[in-house]
């Protein structure tokens, strides 16, 4: 019963806790620690210490201390995982360079290593962490009406980054695991937990009412934004910029309510869009009120790498530095590029994404007819196709003959020579982790490599006001059309997603794709796919919460097959490109089960009111 599972979660963590000495470690009472509710809640050095456990806490496995808090859902922090797959790597959109258990999982099996993702200390324990903090959230607004030493603007500050923090937990273990009971109060051992889930609209709904909650004590503490604007000494650099903001909350609420809109979770149908595309514009303006600005091209990069944060992140986690050879690497790099003949995987692009990014004049390249139809304006060939492309495919891709520090042009190739294949050297086969699609990830990647031992800082943009303007350009097609918008709003779906495009160089999408909502319902995908690929596991997301993923997960992956040839006419870059399968041990599978993850299999038996998911 639901009783049982959450006492799994909590009790095993609350007496590893109880038995550290430290207030850091502190939850509900510690006679051990010889402290008092009144000791930690009262004085706010305390409470700061047991709040911030959130953000940095761990736990004790064994004689070590590991990860048990918020970055658990941290999508560049579960990147960092010694299990080498991203949640990219789980779809169509990446290969991985080495066939581990995110093909295993890509395959439809993941019943045997869930707990690697629920409660393994030791791995990525997102479901027993935000279980953890929400508990930790709730005990801290039980309690905050004790604390004596603090300032309105510290109380307000505390309760706003309490509710947020609940909310993005909540959000989390939703997109993971589906519809959950809103817990918002501390439950003891002894409390009724067989609690049934609500709906998934309203689970969204609760998620949506937080973050306006936590918004409301954000503006009351002035701390819409923590450090100053553009322009302002300090700015980008306050010392607690990791934590949420009042912009942050509205950005997630507006969030929330695109996926309550979304085809997988909508209850009330053009009502839950419109709600949807008000939300994203309020929050859209309220950033831009506080300074926010999408990034110039130039410095597009800054959302992710060399910098600790940007001004279009809303809320961000910086990473800090990491070197080539850093092992939280070893899933985002390819051991090509790291040094590493057998240790290293590394994040693979596929043909299907690579076919996402349009021709410089904004032509689509998805399928055979797209192609062709580009070719025929001779903005397109086969053989030479990585010319004319959006400028983001140059940010985002290494493709054969790219420009790479330390290794000249990219050489992603192989050629015959006296009947054997000679391979170019990034497919140098002494590597277990090399590209088997024709590609590699470089948006994420840092230009670091053997070759390059550079030590670039990483950045995790949990959300940006990049995301804002395509979340309303989506809610707002959907509501009112291409040329609609939501009340009060100065820009109409089309327009936004434009103003987006524009950023990247882009032409205005093409009129044939803006002429109805269907047609600019696919490029709205197509935009989202590529300005938010590689980041914050949208892409993953977006095709459950669309319902498009029983369809692209049951399509063939590809990779781009390159031989270097004379030069001729036929292949005149002197390259032959031929598109081919991925070996069948890399392509995907899907069961509807897949859309959410399953729980322990010892657990989901002992569930009776909380319907449990099916085990795949």
């Amino acid at each position: 019963m639901m009783k049982r599972f959450i006492t799994i979660l909590c009790i095993p963590v609350l007496l590893v806790l109880l038995l550290g000495s430290c207030v850091e470690d502190y939850l509900d009472k510690a006679p051990e620690s010889g402290l008092t509710p009144d000791d930690v809640f009262s004085k706010y050095e305390n409470f700061k210490k047991y709040f911030d456990d959130i953000y940095e806490g761990n736990r004790l496995d064994g004689t070590t201390w590991r990860a048990y808090n918020i970055k658990n859902a941290y999508s560049l922090y579960f990147d960092f995982w010694d299990q080498k797959y991203t949640l990219e790597a789980l779809t169509d959109m990446s290969d991985m360079g080495r066939v581990m258990d995110a093909q295993v999982i890509k395959a439809g099996q993941i019943s045997a290593i869930i707990n690697k993702m629920t409660y393994d200390p030791q791995r990525r324990p997102i479901l027993g962490s935000m279980f953890y903090i929400i508990r930790k959230c709730n005990t801290s607004l039980k309690n905050i009406g004790m604390l004596k030493d603090a300032s309105p603007v510290d109380i307000n500050d505390f309760k706003g980054q309490a509710h947020f923090i609940r909310a993005f937990a909540h959000f989390e273990l939703f997109r993971l695991w589906g519809a959950m009971p809103y817990l918002t109060s501390v439950m003891d051992q002894d409390d009724e937990w067989d609690i049934p889930r609500l709906s998934k609209r309203e689970t969204l709904i609760r998620i949506a009412m937080d973050m306006d909650t936590a918004a409301s004590y954000f503006e009351k503490a002035d701390l819409m934004r923590r450090d100053p604007g553009p322009g302002v000494t300090g700015h980008l650099n306050n010392p607690e910029q990791k934590r949420p903001t009042g912009v942050a909350a509205k950005a997630f609420k507006a969030r929330a309510l695109l996926y309550a809109a979304s085809p997988l979770n909508n209850e009330q149908g053009i009502a839950d869009w419109q709600a949807a595309a008000q939300a994203n514009w309020e929050a859209i303006q309220i950033a831009q009120q506080y300074g926010y600005d999408l990034l110039s091209l130039d410095d597009y990069k800054k959302n992710y790498i060399g910098t600790t944060y940007s001004n279009e992140q809303l809320w961000a986690w910086y990473a800090g530095t990491k070197a080539y050879n850093n092992g939280d690497l070893n899933g985002q790099m390819n051991g090509v590029f790291g040094g590493g003949k057998t240790g290293w995987s590394g994040e693979c692009p596929t043909q299907n994404t690579v076919d996402k990014f349009e021709t410089k004049w904004g032509e689509p390249l998805n399928t055979d007819a797209d192609r062709q139809a580009a070719m025929k304006a001779g903005h397109y060939s086969e053989q030479d196709p990585y010319k004319d492309r959006d400028p983001r495919f140059y940010i985002d891709i290494i493709y054969n003959t790219a420009p790479v520090p330390g290794y000249g042009n990219a050489k992603i190739y192989y050629e015959t020579k006296d009947g054997a294949a000679i391979y170019g050297q990034l497919l140098d086969q002494s590597y277990a982790g090399i590209t088997r699609t024709g590609y590699y990830e470089r948006k994420t990647w840092g230009e670091q490599s053997v070759n390059n031992k550079t030590t670039p800082q990483y950045t995790d943009p949990l959300i940006r006001l990049g995301e804002l303007y395509l979340n309303y350009a989506e809610a707002a097609n959907e509501a009112y059309g291409p040329n609609g918008s939501a009340p009060g709003a100065s820009m109409t779906a089309l327009q936004a997603l434009n103003r987006i495009r524009t950023r990247a160089g882009m032409p205005n999408v093409l009129a044939a794709y803006a002429s109805s909502k269907d047609k600019l319902r696919e490029r709205i995908k197509n935009e989202r796919t590529i300005e938010l690929c590689f980041e914050g596991g949208h892409y993953y997301h977006d095709i459950r919460r669309w319902k498009d993923a029983p369809g692209i997960m049951s399509g063939t992956l590809y990779r781009m097959n390159v031989e270097k040839v004379p030069v001729s006419t036929t292949y005149p870059t002197g390259y032959r490109y031929t598109r081919m399968p991925l070996s069948a041990d890399r392509q995907a599978r899907w069961k509807d089960a897949m859309y959410y993850l399953p729980f322990n299999t010892e657990d989901m038996y002992k569930m009776k009111n909380f319907v449990p998911n099916e085990v795949w």
